[in-house]
Order: C-alpha cells, then structure tokens, then sequence
C-alpha cells in the first residue's frame, strides 16, 4: 500500500495469457472462499474456466495483512492501490472489476468512488454505500441485531488473530465464542456490554456516540460521491435482506447520478426471495420453489455476462438481458423488467378504517382505498421492557432456525400493542411490487418513541406471511442528521419508508398492516426518554401511551406500488 503496510491475497490465474482481473477484498479471510454468502457469489471455478483472474484480499488488520483493521476508513485507498498493483501484473492485461456481498460489497463502493484507472465494472451484493444506513434504518434506530452480532463476530476473528500472533488471550476467545451462542444475553443488555467489544474492536464504541448521520458517518460512505463512480454495476439484493431497500435505490441513484453515460446506461439489478446470508429462497414456514435458489437460476452466468460485456468488450455479452431481473413472490416467478421502478407503477393509498379498537388480528382495522368518513383513534401501550419481538424478517440469522425472512406472524399479531388492518378478501389477484411507504398521523406520550410498519400476505388459512417493514424514531422525523424530540399530546404526520417488496396477493388472500413501536431484537429499542438510548438503561425507559389517528381530517394510508397489467 501506498503507506508501505503489506496486503495479503491469493491469486488465482487461468491458464493463457494476460487476463482481466476480478478482485474480492474482505475482512472475513481470504482462504474462506465460502465466507459470507456463497450462493449469491460467483462460482470461482467458472470465473477462471471464463479467462478472468481472481483475487482475494485480507482487508488491512485482518487474518494474513498487516496494519489495523478500522471499518471502511482505508478502504477507499486501500482498493485503489490494490486495483493499481494488479494492473502491474504481468498476467493482468490491465482491466479490472470487482464483486462480492456485505462488506465486500463496501468495499466496492469504497473503490469505485475514487474512480480508479483500469476498473471497468463492479457487482455489489447485498450492500449499501451508506455505512450509517448499515448500521441505522432509515428511521434512525440502530440495527441491533446486525450491530451486536457483526461487531462480536470481528471481535472474535480478532482475538483469534491475536492467539495466532502469540498475543491473544484464550479466554477472550472462549468468551467471544460464547457469546456468538448466546447472543440474546449481548441483545438483551442496556446499556451494551461493551468490555471485550471495546478492547477488540475499539470502533464499537466510537459508533455509538454517533447516533445521528453526521460528519462521522459522512466521511466514512461513499454514498454521497456515487457521481464519482463512472463504471456500470450490478447490483444485486433479496427481499429479506437487510439492504434491499438500500440494493434498489442504489441501482436507481447509479440510473441517475454515476459519473458517465456508459455507467448510467449500464446498471443493472438483481432481486431474488434471499436473505442475507442464504439465498436458496427455501424456508421453514415459505418455500418459493427450486428455481428461486440463486444457483439454479445461474446467478454465475449473470456474472460472467455482466464482466464479457464490460471488461471484455463483448458487446453483444447482454444482448436479450433485461436490465433488472426480479423474483415474483405469490405467483413464484422469475421475470425481466425495462427499469425500476418498473414504469407501470401505480401508487395506491389504502387508509385506515376502524371504530378505534385494531388491536390484535382480531380487532375492527380495516384497510380500504376509499378515504374514511369518520374519525377514530386506536391506542396502544409501547413498554420498552416487553418489546414487540422480531420473527423472522431482515435479520441476520440462519434461515434454518425459521428467524428470518417470510415467517408466520400470527402470534405476533396477538398482541395488544400490535394495531392490524386489514383488506376484505380479494376477488382478484393484486401485484405489490416497489417501494412501500406508510403515512401517519401520530400521538404519544412520550418525548420520543418509535412507529414500525409491517406489511403481511394473509393466506385463506390465517397464515399472515411477513413481506416487508420499516420503523421511525420519531426524533428523525424531519432529518437523520438534526433530532427533533416531540411534544407529548401533540399530533404530527410522520412518513415510514417500509422497503421493498414484490408480491402476488391471490384470491382468497388479504393485505394486512401492522403497526406498533418495537421490533426486538431487530432494531434497539426506544427507551422513550428522549435522551441517548445508548447510554439508558431499561430501568432509566418509560412507557408510551401511542395513539394512531385516522379519518377525514388525519388520512393515515399505508401506500403501495401496485402493478395492473
């Protein structure tokens, strides 16, 4: 590196003459070819069989490569140089590209958005190029779960490396393992335990003294200079990852801001029934068929198509290729698309109905498109210490344990403090496909407290199928950088972004809302004091009386992108 700190990677070299280059930077081991996601990466063996060299590198202060390990800060350079020592190879013919998920996927960004000589394209999955939205929503409440987890387990590949080093200490080893098991105890705990997180990844606690989307955050994402990345990219995403959102509006933000026409023109998207770490799109309670597994369905060959065209030049690579390719759940179909959003979109508002009493399923919420005649007001109680429990959805968690993606949220809504509402039986089938978002019009007692959305599949059997979801930290109402706490009793229109999603709502089915102010441990939660959650501990909460106002004068509407074709 440019700073004379020493970079490990392997090199993989097919057999003839110099060869474009892919490269993979990681934290998670360069010798782990399964590390993060296999299923959505390339097969590597088809990569070399294609005539492309691939390189897999220990980002700084991991595993085999020298120096300190801080998330993203030398990445930008890093990439840079490493894409510059790559060229100099004899078995390089100068072009380069990139790929791989998750943080492999940020390092792209990093790299990209120094517009380096000699990177020709790139293929981010399952990312975003803001590290804020990595670790906070877009409403502003910390991603619990992904944070406690990700941060133990680099602690852990830390004190590993220590151990390696003949520095370590085998207890913090033992530990950190533990805690990986038990992870609940980390989750569970206000304020974080943050002893060996602090000593072994001493970021953690830096983070969390930024809780709004500052100069901090600013300085380490490249989201705000994609007009710096002038290569095409293909993006590649699942509804229930934690970043599909993030997958989508990235595409959309390149379509519109990258730094060429050749990159505007060349983006391309991806989205399948995947999680984050598993995209067979097979589950415990929803099983979208073989061919929505990712390797069924040749995501390798997309590959190889995507780097033929743009670092080989092989103009017809694309030729027949839709530029964006989605999963149809509902109907369980595969199907090519001119652009996303798709062009035939039409929003629609569904306003909420009701005397007042949509608590539980089993309460009088009623979704419908004409707007309501009359006023209601249904109440519910947000108590920090009995949080609304996360079941399945965008967690970062075996799917095999049935604790992510489409799970069965009936017991969820049996709760008191889960407002439902809810369409009539469908006569016909109705396709959901885009962007969600959910407009409301808000009370509550407290200083600050969150609102969360959850949009369901309600099968003929009751069987209410999680789709997708957002929150918002009523402090970010306005602005993510600026918090603004509320005035108790006071009415306020708030705007949660619920994500995106494409379904097929059949006959016999209805579209359902959910709406309360927690999902544990997906997001942290609310101690609705208005002070820094961080730093509060579950005695320091108070609970929310949150009120949900609906009528001629408060049209609370949940919007949906629906398609009619």
């Amino acid at each position: 590196m440019r700073d004379g700190e020493t970079l490990a990677a392997d090199v993989y070299i097919p057999d003839g003459g110099p060869v474009p280059a892919l490269v993979v930077r990681l934290p998670y081991g360069k010798n782990n070819t399964s590390a993060l996601g296999i299923a959505v990466n390339p097969d590597i063996h088809t990569l070399l069989e294609a005539g492309y060299a691939v390189v897999r590198q220990d980002c700084r202060g991991t595993f085999a490569s020298g120096g300190t390990f801080t998330p993203l800060a030398d990445e930008p350079k890093d990439g840079v140089d490493t894409i510059g020592w790559v060229r100099e190879q004899a078995w390089c013919n100068g072009t380069v590209g990139s790929y791989g998920p998750s943080y492999l996927g940020w390092t792209q960004w990093a790299s990209g958005s120094q517009s380096p000589d000699g990177l020709k394209a790139m293929a981010p999955a399952m990312t975003t190029p803001d590290l804020y939205q990595a670790w906070h929503s877009p409403g502003g409440a910390v991603s619990w779960h992904n944070f406690i987890f990700w941060n133990t387990y680099m602690a852990l590949t830390e004190a590993q490396r220590a151990i390696d080093a003949g520095t370590g200490d085998p207890q913090a080893v033992t530990e950190l393992s533990e805690a990986i098991v038990h992870l609940d105890r980390s989750l569970d705990a206000m304020p974080a335990e943050q002893k060996l997180l602090a000593k072994y990844v001493p970021w953690w606690s830096e983070w969390l003294q930024h809780p709004h989307q500052d100069d901090f955050w600013a300085q380490l994402s490249p989201a705000d200079q994609l007009g710096a990345v002038t290569v095409p990219a293909l993006h590649i995403g699942g509804w229930f990852d934690l970043w599909a959102g993030e997958t989508a509006r990235s595409y959309t933000r390149m379509k519109a801001e990258a730094g060429t026409a050749e990159a505007r023109s060349g983006q391309r998207l991806i989205m399948g029934p995947w999680n984050h770490l598993d995209q067979s799109g097979l589950y415990h309670d929803r099983q979208f068929g073989l061919t929505s597994d990712a390797v069924v369905m040749n995501i390798t060959g997309a590959y190889v198509s995507f780097f033929d065209r743009w670092l080989r030049g092989q103009i017809d690579a694309l030729d027949g290729a839709a530029p964006v390719r989605i999963f149809v759940m509902g109907i369980d179909q595969w199907r090519d698309e001119p652009d996303w959003p798709l062009p035939d979109t039409n929003y629609v508002d569904y306003f909420l109905h009701g005397a007042g009493r949509a608590n539980t399923s089993e309460g009088d919420g009623v979704l419908r498109t004409d707007p309501p005649s009359e006023a209601a007001v249904d109440t519910y109680t947000y108590d920090p210490n009995r949080p609304v429990p996360s079941l399945g959805g965008r967690i970062m968690l075996p799917a095999a344990l049935n604790a992510v993606g489409p799970v069965n949220q009936e017991s969820v809504e049996a709760r008191d403090d889960v407002l439902c509402f809810t369409t009539p039986a469908l006569d016909e089938s109705i396709e959901v496909t885009g962007h969600v978002s959910l407009v409301l019009h808000v009370l509550s007692s407290a200083r600050d407290t969150d609102f969360t959305g959850k949009l369901v599949d309600v099968a003929p059997d009751g069987r209410a199928t999680y789709l997708t979801d957002g929150i918002l930290r009523a402090r970010y109402r306005h602005s993510l950088a600026h918090p603004e706490l509320l005035e108790p009793g006071e009415v306020y229109e708030v705007t949660l972004d619920l994500a995106v999603t494409s379904n097929v709502f059949l006959p016999g089915h209805r579209i359902r809302l959910e709406i309360s102010s927690s999902s544990f441990p997906r997001y942290d939660r609310n101690t609705n004091t208005g002070g820094n959650i961080n730093q509060e501990s579950l005695e320091d909460a108070v609970i929310a009386i949150n009120k949900i106002l609906h009528g001629p004068e408060h049209p609370s509407r949940l919007i949906l992108p629906v398609i009619a074709r």
